[in-house]
């Protein structure tokens, strides 16, 4: 028997005729009060009636590749990736204009920073380049990028661990963003790109945009910036 709200192997196993008639109208009934779900169900059941008229009357080969569920998972794998290289690419294009205009007069320091941050930590666009996991950290990939670097911010008294980073460009050259997260979900970022035009490094500061805040300073051949909504950046991060 099934349970409501139903799982996804649940919505499969329907779309493939292989629940019960009881659970069959139970799910049906839960449907109809649940229209987004019920449109998604019905993309996969037109997905199904295209595969079977493509294979005909005959029955599927013993093949799991070739099981509907298992089609329409590629499928969206597929599409988040084809998003995810698009993210990418807008986020690259952003930050080498944003970057090429970070010295000039009337262009906040750091914005890049806080562009990656509502891209990648708010919207989970994309997945990391890099996951901690045990035995590995963040540093010894950093250092693969960033020579001579400051050693990222230890927020574990604030309840924060990082957990994973994702390379990304600005005109200058390669930047970086490393998240951390806590146990209830909330996230700061650590920045990381070349000076900009000129080597101009920044004094340390601090600026507030749309909800979040970035505390920015530079060393030897980079700056940095640590980014996170402001009650937390206020109340939680020893910076």
């Amino acid at each position: 028997m099934i349970t409501l709200p139903p799982t996804e192997h649940d919505l499969h196993a329907y779309v493939d005729l292989r629940l019960s008639p009881a659970d069959r109208q139970r799910l049906e009934t839960w449907l109809a009060s649940h229209p987004e779900v019920a449109a998604q169900v019905k993309g996969w059941q037109k997905d199904a009636r295209l595969l079977r008229s493509v294979l005909g009357a005959s029955p599927l080969p013993d093949n799991p590749a070739l099981d509907p569920s298992a089609v329409r998972q590629r499928r969206r794998h597929r599409y988040q990736q084809y998003l995810g290289r698009a993210a990418a690419l807008v986020l690259a294009v952003a930050l080498g204009a944003v970057g090429g205009w970070q010295a000039r007069p009337g262009v906040a320091p750091m914005t890049d920073a806080l562009q990656a941050y509502r891209l990648f930590a708010e919207k989970d666009v994309l997945p990391a380049d890099f996951k901690v996991g045990a035995g590995n950290s963040v540093q010894p990939w950093l250092d693969r990028y960033f020579r001579d670097a400051a050693r990222l911010p230890d927020l574990e008294r604030a309840g924060f661990k990082a957990v994973g980073a994702r390379l990304l460009s600005t005109d200058q050259g390669p930047a970086a963003m490393v998240l951390y997260q806590d146990d209830r979900g909330a996230r700061v970022t650590f920045y990381i790109r070349p000076p900009g035009p000129g080597n101009k490094l920044l004094p340390r500061g601090s600026r507030r945009e749309g909800g979040l805040q970035a505390d920015y300073w530079s060393g030897p051949g980079y700056n940095y910036a640590v980014v996170a909504p402001v009650d937390v950046a206020t109340k939680r991060l020893p910076l």
